[in-house]
């Protein structure tokens, strides 16, 4: 590998590990967010609260279908 070569997988590189960390950081915001229920006490929920999580299910399921190549991804 030339030098330029090693200087340009260092830089993607370092910038796979900044996009992963980022994905960290919301994975686990949304993992602590999920373990207080979504800041809402059950006597309190009403459909628009499952509107909202359904909407945030299916925009995971989005991510996910596109990472393990399932849904309309599929191979």
């Amino acid at each position: 590998m030339t030098h330029r070569a090693a200087q340009l997988n260092d830089k993607a590189l370092d910038a796979f590990i900044t996009a992963k960390a980022e994905i960290d950081t919301m994975l686990d915001r949304l993992k602590a967010l999920s373990d207080d229920h979504f800041e809402t006490h059950p006597d309190e929920v009403h459909w628009g609260h499952v509107g909202t999580l359904k909407h945030y299910a299916g925009l995971l399921r989005q991510i996910t279908d596109i990472a393990f190549k399932e849904g309309e991804h599929a191979a």
